[in-house]
């Protein structure tokens, strides 16, 4: 367990938040690893307690038309308190252990 004025180092070339939280699973401030893919993208829906919907556009090729398609992907991730993630906000999303049925990704940082 992290002490109340320590953060932890993660691993990962982010910066770290000025502001504290109690949150067991906020990476800086409690004990939750992340580990896996790290993917950027903008928050959607802020509805949830503690969570966020993050969308990630990206472009598919389709082999019979010789042209890529735009795609969206949604993913749901654990927002701790010390970040303050707002609805339009670019973040970045880190892979951790599922916290719940649909979340299993973790907000690192706020771009």
């Amino acid at each position: 367990m992290v002490g109340k004025n320590e953060v932890r180092n993660i691993g990962l070339n982010v910066k770290t938040p000025i502001k504290k939280c109690i949150d067991q699973n906020c990476p800086f401030h409690g004990i939750l690893p992340v580990r896996g893919q790290i993917i950027t993208g903008l928050v959607s829906s802020v509805k949830m307690q503690n969570s966020i919907l993050v969308k990630k556009d990206y472009m598919h090729f389709v082999p019979k038309y010789e042209r890529y398609e735009k795609r969206t992907s949604s993913y749901a991730a654990h927002c701790p308190p010390c970040i303050e993630a707002k609805l339009g906000d670019k973040v970045r999303i880190a892979e951790c252990r599922p916290l719940s049925k649909t979340i299993s990704f973790v907000t690192i940082e706020k771009l």
